[in-house]
């Protein structure tokens, strides 16, 4: 596995920004599908909160959870995080197609930024925890976010698991994946190499499990995979 930058944010320029949404796509297949639950998941588990504030951390990008919740739940508010500027406002794009900017904070950098009394009724991090070293930087992060959340709040978290060489037929089918789409077999090792570029996935669904523990959060549900991609739905402890 190549080093990670210093930054992950750093590797989400303008250029990866301008393609994420149809890469994404492609590299995650039910994307879509993905963010659509994950709004069911949330608003099942906030069925009496009709105008809740949901914290939405990685949000960068698509911005496709924000619509997603914010199609299913016309009372809910929003703060979007992310730590790159291309990736925030490629998101703030889909946001002003979709008509929710106003229902919609920006927030540029990290979660700590975020003003330390501001609390929310769930929050969601999607396809963050891979991109982060380690998993104290991992924890570090699910802590930050804990610590935004009121008293059994619940949270989604979805990303990749596995150690990618671990698993090498999912390997080949991701590049298989690529492929179905058009990609020739230099296109599909660019593609993989972009995707295997400073990642360091949780090396199992146990380990999510715990790191979702020692952070304060009880047992995730998992409702959601595909192929390396996982998504659960967690609470908050007391």
């Amino acid at each position: 596995m190549k080093s990670l930058p210093l930054n992950p944010a750093e590797k989400f320029d303008t250029a990866r920004a301008n393609e994420y949404g149809r890469q994404s796509r492609i590299a995650l297949a039910g994307y879509d599908a993905c963010h659509d639950l994950a709004a069911c998941m949330l608003a099942a588990s906030l069925s009496t909160t009709a105008s809740a504030k949901i914290l939405v951390v990685g949000a960068g990008g698509t911005a496709q959870e924000i619509i997603a919740m914010a199609t299913l739940e016309p009372g809910w508010r929003f703060t979007a995080v992310d730590p790159s500027e291309p990736m925030l406002e490629s998101a703030k794009h889909q946001l002003k197609l979709n008509n929710l900017l106003e229902r919609t904070d920006l927030h540029l950098g990290h979660i700590e930024g975020l003003d330390a009394d501001q609390s929310y009724d769930a929050a969601t991090l999607i396809g963050v925890l891979h991109h982060l070293e380690g998993d104290d930087a991992k924890h570090q992060l699910l802590q930050s976010i804990r610590a935004h959340l009121k008293p059994g709040a619940p949270l989604i978290v979805a990303g990749n698991q596995y150690a990618y060489a671990s698993q090498p037929l999912l390997l080949a089918a991701w590049g298989q994946r690529w492929r179905q789409q058009g990609a020739g077999p230099d296109e599909v090792k660019v593609k993989l190499g972009k995707i295997l570029q400073g990642a360091d996935p949780p090396h199992s669904e146990a380990a999510v499990q715990k790191l979702l523990n020692d952070a304060g959060f009880g047992d995730a549900t998992r409702f959601f995979s595909s192929l390396f991609w996982g998504a659960w739905l967690t609470f908050k402890r007391v």
